[in-house]
């Protein structure tokens, strides 16, 4: 694959994983997960600076860059149980977004088909469509529905004079036919936009949109919970798309967007590690990341967390389904574990 490699900062993987190349198939043929950087802010409508998201998303960790993260609440490791790879950046020029996204849309196909779960560190949010489109693509036309943690609905029609833009990706996915409005599910809307007209096409979509303000009064597990059946009802597989933004921005603060009131980061990353222990995701992104804005690397840490508690579910998913378990996430930390306190006998 054609790499910018340096021109964004450091041609690394994530955490150290191995790297492959999308243009040798041998590299990923057994990958379980490949990662994909998708350097893209032409879709931005204010504050840019996402094309160095991926970068910063590899690369944001305390700990040594080795390919391992053991999971503390899921007793597993992401990075190692997962055969997780890396393929590097997309290449995406921001003055060429139609180019740029059919670039995207074709690797993330590639990926699917191949058998592995495309995992896409953008970038702003107009990549979703690419992504979401590359899934649909190799699984099947409205067999994927989407959960969509956003603090914008991302429905917008002609925005600058263009279909095509970071608050436009939802929409062009339902026309397009890839994804179905009424398997749309999206949580932690809030603020004031998008206008009337579009809440109207939004709901004559059926598309199933969770305010902060439902979502504050009925909690988020409920909601959660509710959007999990219409998710799994008539679709295979679910597309998880995270926007940075969903979180409030004390606790996210590098994005383009930015909209008082959302969710904390221990409830965005307990929502991820749900829906990637309970459902069948086959196709992640993490978008909205801009490092320019962010302060002391707190939203690329919170955007590398959410990569990671998603691999850590996936692996904890598949051990259970492959031992016939059932994670219990009331079990003591030190629990099961062999105690080395006694004595051997003589």
């Amino acid at each position: 694959m054609t790499r910018y490699g340096p021109q964004f900062g450091p041609d690394i993987t994530y955490l150290g994983v191995d790297r492959c190349d999308l243009g040798d198939p041998a590299t990923f043929a057994d990958a379980d997960v490949v990662v994909l950087g998708a350097p893209f802010d032409g879709g931005t409508s204010h504050r840019p600076g996402t094309r160095f998201g991926p970068q910063a998303i590899r690369m944001t960790d305390y700990l040594p860059h080795d390919g391992s993260r053991p999971s503390l609440a899921l007793r597993t490791d992401g990075l190692r149980d997962l055969r997780v790879v890396d393929a590097g950046d997309v290449e995406m020029y921001s003055g060429d977004i139609e180019t740029s996204l059919t670039a995207l849309e074709q690797a993330v196909e590639t990926v699917t088909r191949a058998g592995a779960i495309p995992v896409i560190l953008g970038g702003d949010h107009s990549i979703a469509f690419a992504d979401a489109k590359g899934v649909a693509n190799a699984l099947g036309h409205g067999r994927v529905s989407m959960l969509h943690f956003d603090a914008h609905a991302d429905t917008g029609d002609i925005e600058f004079g263009s279909l095509w833009g970071h608050g436009q990706p939802m929409r062009r996915l339902i026309e397009s036919g890839a994804l179905r409005g009424d398997r749309f599910l999206q949580i932690g809307l809030r603020g004031y936009w998008p206008p009337p007209e579009t809440l109207d096409w939004m709901a004559e979509q059926r598309m199933r949109s969770y305010e902060m303000t439902e979502i504050v009064h009925r909690g988020l597990t409920d909601c959660l919970t509710e959007a999990f059946g219409i998710a799994t009802d008539e679709c295979e597989g679910v597309f998880l798309s995270v926007d940075i933004d969903v979180c409030d921005p004390g606790h996210a603060p590098g994005t383009g967007t930015p909209e008082p009131g959302g969710l904390t980061a221990r409830q965005l990353l307990d929502a991820v590690r749900r829906i990637c222990l309970e459902l069948p995701v086959v196709g992640v992104d993490v978008v909205e990341v801009s490092p320019p804005y962010d302060h002391a690397d707190i939203t690329a840490a919170l955007a590398n967390r959410v990569v990671l508690e998603a691999l850590s579910a996936i692996a904890r998913r598949r051990r259970d389904a492959r031992d016939g378990t059932r994670w219990d996430p009331s079990l003591p930390l030190l629990a099961n574990r062999p105690d080395t306190t006694q004595e051997n006998p003589s």
